[in-house]
């Protein structure tokens, strides 16, 4: 099973988990994307965006119009959603213009400490 892990970490921990990785010699099994805070984490997966995740997990990729299908929504809408997920690193757009969510589970990982 493939498995992206979304995580809180700053830059710096980001670049220093990058580094380790390089220099490792067992590779990881999932796939690490990172936003900078809680906040920002949220603001890209909104809960329509959750939803569209879900159903693009585990299928092959697919159109605008074959994902919009997917969560019963229409095509303008999910175009929005689409480009905001394809900027945060979490689908990718083929060369044939398919968009794929390359990834059969979601992961969040991050600690909410006290203020």
């Amino acid at each position: 099973m493939k498995t992206v892990i979304l995580e809180v970490r700053s830059l710096e921990d980001t670049l220093t988990q990058v580094g380790q990785s390089w220099t490792s010699a067992k590779p990881e099994k999932s796939a690490r994307i990172s936003f900078a805070t809680p906040e920002l984490l949220w603001k890209v997966l909104t809960q329509k965006r959750w939803a569209l995740l879900r159903a693009m997990a585990g299928q092959d990729a697919m159109s605008l119009r074959a994902a919009a299908r997917l969560v019963s929504r229409d095509v303008k809408s999910v175009h929005s959603d689409v480009h905001a997920l394809l900027d945060a690193g979490i689908l990718r757009r083929l060369d044939s213009g398919a968009i794929l969510f390359p990834y059969n589970a979601v992961h969040v990982d991050f600690v909410l400490n006290a203020a």
